[in-house]
Parts: structure tokens; sequence; C-alpha cells
């Protein structure tokens, strides 16, 4: 098994964050979103995964070294691979043509899930969606009384369909993946400007293969700091209730009230402060007579003398005085 990630988009909708890290790198309770995301996925995979693939923008060495870790942490290879043009999710996916081989997941690492099932490897396709309101921001599925996916609808601004799908794909043989994907390219077919990959997997539909639809419990998406900030809520309720140790044991908190759900990394200080509840403090992190509630903290920041909440506080950047509601990239410093 392999897993494609596409993740070389810009990240403007999470900037100041995304000016110094990729936005798949941006923690969630401790660990990068898509290392999280790569982790769920092999969980659920039911077999080893021997590669997974990143498509990246041109992030630089050590990005991409921390890439490579993240797939060696679940026993496989790890390769990058570039997408130096924004051209759709056909043309990025296919920019790692070389890995698209065997049974595949492709996952884009805007997106984490909650899911308690094992892949069925034996369907040719599984296309995990989800229930929403308004489903046009989004591509959607239409089923038969069957279940299987009938027609796959990008954006759609008439209603056809409320189950969107969530940017999590199996497929049984990724050479004919390839393959669709480049006929697209090769034949010049866009949808809204792109190549897109529902335009292949509606092609491979009329060819007959069968998709049907994987139903994940929970839907978690990072494309901005609200939402980002609402999944690290979420995500740390859920490592609660799988009973994981959220406090490191060099973490050093004084005179302070610490309301759970909260991670606190590696020696991280917390001194004479109420922290949570859904913090995440990171490495080397130090809270000083603040109130924290809802909110990431990521390394090497200070909050000092303040009340935050619903925030993001880059790397190394230091936060003092009473603002409420704030996204501070890293190294930035802000006094009230």
């Amino acid at each position: 098994m392999k897993i494609i990630v596409p993740m070389a988009g810009m990240g403007k909708r999470m900037r100041p964050h995304t000016l110094t890290v990729p936005k798949p790198l941006i923690p969630i309770a401790g660990k990068p979103i898509v290392q999280r995301l790569v982790e769920d996925i092999a969980k659920v995979c039911g077999e080893p995964v021997d590669e997974v693939a990143f498509i990246i923008g041109r992030f630089g060495e050590a990005v991409e070294k921390s890439l490579v870790a993240i797939a060696e942490s679940v026993g496989a290879k790890g390769t990058i691979v570039y997408q130096d043009e924004p051209l759709g999710t056909a043309h990025a996916i296919l920019c790692a043509r070389e890995s698209l081989s065997g049974p595949l997941v492709v996952a884009f690492a805007d997106t984490l899930f909650k899911a308690d099932f094992t892949l069925d490897s034996s369907v040719p396709g599984t296309i995990w969606v989800q229930k929403v309101e308004d489903p046009r921001p989004f591509g959607v599925v239409k089923l038969n009384e069957q279940g299987q996916i009938t027609e796959f609808v990008e954006k759609p601004q008439e209603f056809v369909s409320d189950l969107a799908i969530i940017g999590i794909y199996y497929f049984q043989d990724g050479e004919y993946l390839r393959n669709e994907l480049q006929y697209l390219l090769d034949n010049d077919i866009k949808d809204k400007g792109e190549y897109q990959l529902t335009n292949a997997l509606e092609n491979m539909k009329n060819k007959g293969t069968t998709f049907v639809p994987g139903r994940v419990s929970e839907w978690l998406d990072c494309g901005n700091k609200d939402a980002t900030v609402f999944t690290n809520q979420r995500y740390l309720e859920y490592l609660k209730e799988r009973g994981e140790t959220l406090v490191a044991a060099s973490a050093k908190v004084t005179n302070s009230v610490i309301i759970e759900p909260v991670y606190i990394g590696e020696n991280a200080i917390v001194t004479d402060s109420v922290v949570g509840p859904h913090v995440s403090l990171g490495d080397g992190a130090n809270v000083r007579d603040s109130r924290l509630s809802n909110s990431i903290v990521q390394q090497s920041a200070s909050v000092l003398n303040t009340v935050i909440t619903n925030s993001m506080v880059g790397n190394h950047a230091t936060v003092t005085g009473t603002p409420h509601d704030l996204s501070l990239g890293d190294y930035n410093q802000l006094r009230f």
C-alpha cells in the first residue's frame, strides 16, 4: 500500500503561519497535521504502508527531511516530488507518477478525520465522504440504490447531493489512475480552469470502475485559523478518549491550573496561569501569568500576562498584554 499526499498549496488562508512553514506542518495537539493524517490512514489501511509520496512546493531541505521522517515513522519510505505550478488536483497527483502503482490512498493534507473501520482493499475504489449543510464549496457524489457512486460533481451551485468528498481516496490500481490523469492533461480537459481529479474519477466510472463511499464519523478541516483551532479542540478530545498522555514528563507546571484536555510539549513552562480546555503548547513554550483556552501555541513561543482564546501563536513569537482572539506568526512580538 502507498499513500500519496498532495500538499503543494501556498496556504494563503492560514497566513501569517504559512509564511515560514507549509500549512500541513502546522501542529495539531503537538504533531503536524500531515503526520496525524498519515498515521490515521496507516491505521485504517489494514496492511503495511511501504511508501508515502509527498507532493510539495519548494519548501526547503528542512521541510523535506521532516516529511521523510514522518513516512519512516509508519515504517514506509518517504518520497519527495514537486508541483511547481498550481494546475489542479489531477495535475498535483500526477506529479507523483513514479509512485502511482499498485493499491494506494490519495489524501490531501489539509484535512483530518475520525473513523472506526478497516479499509476494504477488495473494491476497485473508495471515496471518503461526509454529509455537509452547504455542498457548494466541495466536490460531491451521488449514489444509486446499491450504495455505489453514480456521479461526481465539482462544486455544484445547484443542489445535487450533500455527500462531500473529504479529500481521501482509495484506488486498487494506481497505474489505471495514472493513465486517466495523464489523459486529462494530454487532452487539456479542465473544469473551472484546472485539471480536476473528479473528471478522472468520472471517466473511470464510465468505463466500469465501481466506486463506493467510505464514511467517516468526523471530518476535521484545517483550511484557516478558526477551523484549525477547532480541529485542535476536537483532536484533543479524541486523544483524551483514547487515554493518551498529553503532558510531557519534562514540562514544568507551577502554581497553575490545567483544565483538560490540554497538550503540553517537552520542556514547556507554565507558571501562575490557567490553561485549558483545548490548548496545545509546543515544545519549549513559556506561559506566565496568563489565561489560555481553545488555542494553539507553537514551539518556543511566550504568552505573558495576557488572556487569549480561539488563537494561534507561531513559533518563537511573544504575546504580552490583553488580546483575546489573535493569529500571530512566527518570531513576531505583540504587546498591548
